[in-house]
């Protein structure tokens, strides 16, 4: 399946989490200012962001959806039924209410400047408009985000939205989510600091201990003294942990935390599906104290592998028992500052009428297209990935085909080689180990018959999925399964053909007819007379040398001696 996965859905449960009023009172359902800001931010989600239109087209149905959307809700909703759709069927659950504050979530997740509002970020993490990368998938880097204001409610829930990707089959290090006393920006704990004093959850992709327990998720407490047992993957000092496999998913994985009544309760979406509420549970734990106030952050490293760690979204809900008072809405915000988003929310509105005007007259021929055929569904989108993963499968399948056939021409040519040297030898001692190597190839050739026979069949499953697809509409959950049989298949396969490879000698008749090697060659000169050599021709050179010199004086000496004397 494509690694593109669609936008982070809006939370059902951002509405139901919005303060409800006490019945006697009633409060404003849309106020000025800043929630004024952010709301409009939250309804700009509603725009699918992959359409097949110019950018025109994009931009006027655009401002279209997000006026009527924001006057709709301006005139429309009432505070009644925001209040009624706050409650729950379940008289025990907790109020949730949506904490901005503390929270981030793509389109516009970063400013013009790349900075996250309410947060901040340190390391080699990377803010964009859609996410933030913890750390981009090179050796070493570290990264993370923290929000810049600390929480001083007890219980809440925070639901994060992240993947993690990466080209081989296995990664590192991992990600942690945490909640501490003090923010960690920087440390050797998956890029955050040792001895923290709180709670971190732990992605751990990678493997340390070498018991083949991972990829696995890890709660972790510290009191602000304990060293993070990294030669163990924390499992010495875990609270809770699970197995499950968060890399390489065609959705985002998500994971709900849930810390109520001193229980911390994880819940994992394994990313098989687009569904946000198809939550597995993890690990809980009871009896859990942790600081009454603190900050959230995420962090990330790699380390001699890498992985792409993205962060998507972050959402934080406090919880309020049932039947305590639900906390102010406004309380918090003063009456200047809501004036001055009011204005600036007023300019934006004013600013996108005046693009709208101008982009009619430039465009007069689309004012009369709906709406809605300007946007790709998510039905559309969802055949386009299972078509445009059928078709990598099918490349794969034809080139690992056109492979086969070339690794069985050549075992046929080894096999015919080998025939044409047994019968010119004929029959001599080495006959059965001939005889063995003819057997092997003949039983390696037939396996690769059957590979091929299979390859075959599976491209003819391939095109008949693809013409049914083609005229009638895809069952997506039928052909992803499908895909994945077919995925595992291949797998199956590729290690039948690497088991066949091994076995196969490199080249049998060369290896048959190879010629002993010739045996070692002495040395002509020995180091003893060598010696002895440059001895003797120093002592007759010193002897010339001596002659030369004397022989003068040796010869004037013997003429006095031999002259007579008158």
């Amino acid at each position: 399946m494509p690694r593109k996965s669609s936008q982070p859905q809006t939370n059902r449960n951002t509405r139901s989490a919005t303060s409800a009023p006490p019945s006697n009172q009633k409060t404003p359902c849309w106020p000025s200012g800043r929630h004024v800001t952010l709301k409009a931010r939250a309804l700009r989600q509603h725009c699918p962001r992959n359409m097949a239109v110019p950018i025109g087209k994009r931009l006027v149905a655009k401002s279209y959806l997000l006026i009527s959307v924001l006057f709709i809700t301006l005139k429309s909703i009432g505070c009644d039924n925001i209040a009624s759709g706050a409650s729950t069927s379940d008289p025990e659950a907790p109020h949730r209410r949506f904490e901005y504050k503390y929270s981030f979530k793509g389109p516009h997740l970063s400013l013009t400047d790349g900075s996250i509002p309410f947060w901040i970020h340190s390391g080699n993490a990377i803010p964009s408009a859609d996410q933030v990368r913890i750390t981009p998938s090179l050796r070493s880097q570290k990264g993370s985000v923290w929000s810049k204001n600390m929480v001083l409610f007890e219980s809440w829930e925070a639901v994060v939205t992240f993947r993690v990707s990466g080209r081989g089959r296995m990664g590192a290090d991992g990600l942690g989510i945490w909640f501490t006393s003090q923010q960690g920006l920087d440390g050797p704990v998956y890029g955050a600091a040792d001895k923290w004093n709180g709670i971190g959850i732990f992605f751990d992709s990678f493997d340390n201990d070498g018991k083949k327990n991972n990829p696995a998720i890890v709660v972790v407490g510290n009191n602000g003294k304990l060293v993070y047992d990294h030669q163990n993957d924390g499992t010495t000092q875990a609270l809770g942990t699970c197995l499950r496999d968060f890399r390489n998913k065609p959705y985002p994985i998500r994971a709900k935390i849930t810390y109520y009544k001193k229980s911390l309760t994880v819940m994992i979406n394994n990313g098989f599906t687009p569904d946000k509420d198809d939550y597995e549970f993890c690990t809980k734990m009871d009896n859990i104290v942790i600081p009454k106030e603190g900050f959230f952050g995420i962090s990330a490293a790699t380390g001699g592998l890498a992985d792409d760690h993205d962060v998507l979204s972050f959402l934080l809900f406090r919880l309020t028992e049932p039947g305590q008072q639900k906390p102010p809405a406004e309380a918090e915000i003063p009456k200047e500052e809501k004036d001055k988003y009011q204005e600036e929310f007023e300019n934006f509105q004013q600013d996108l009428d005046k693009k709208k005007e101008e982009f009619q007259k430039e465009h007069p021929d689309v004012l009369g297209e709906p709406i809605e055929e300007q946007y790709e569904s998510v039905n559309d989108r969802e055949i386009r990935q299972v078509f445009e993963g059928q078709n990598r499968i099918h490349l794969e399948i034809k080139q690992l085909h056109r492979q086969l056939a070339m690794i069985l021409d050549e075992q046929r040519r080894y096999v015919s080689v080998i025939t044409d040297e047994v019968a010119k030898k004929g029959i001599n001692a080495e006959s059965g180990q001939m005889s063995s190597v003819i057997a092997t190839q003949q039983e390696v050739l037939k396996n690769l018959n059957d590979l091929r026979l299979s390859f075959q069949e599976s491209l003819k499953q391939v095109g008949s999925v693809q013409h049914q697809g083609n005229a009638a509409g895809l069952g997506t959950y039928e052909t992803v399964q499908h895909f994945n049989e077919i995925k595992e298949h291949l797998h199956s396969v590729k290690r039948d053909v690497d088991h066949l490879v091994q076995r196969s000698p490199p080249n049998p008749a060369e290896k048959m007819l190879k010629c002993p090697d010739f045996p070692p060659i002495p040395p002509c000169l020995s180091t003893l007379h060598f010696v002895v050599f440059v001895v003797i021709q120093s002592v007759l050179f010193f002897c010339y040398i001596m002659y030369k010199i004397l022989f003068p004086f040796l010869n004037c000496s013997f003429n006095l001696m031999i002259q007579p004397v008158y």
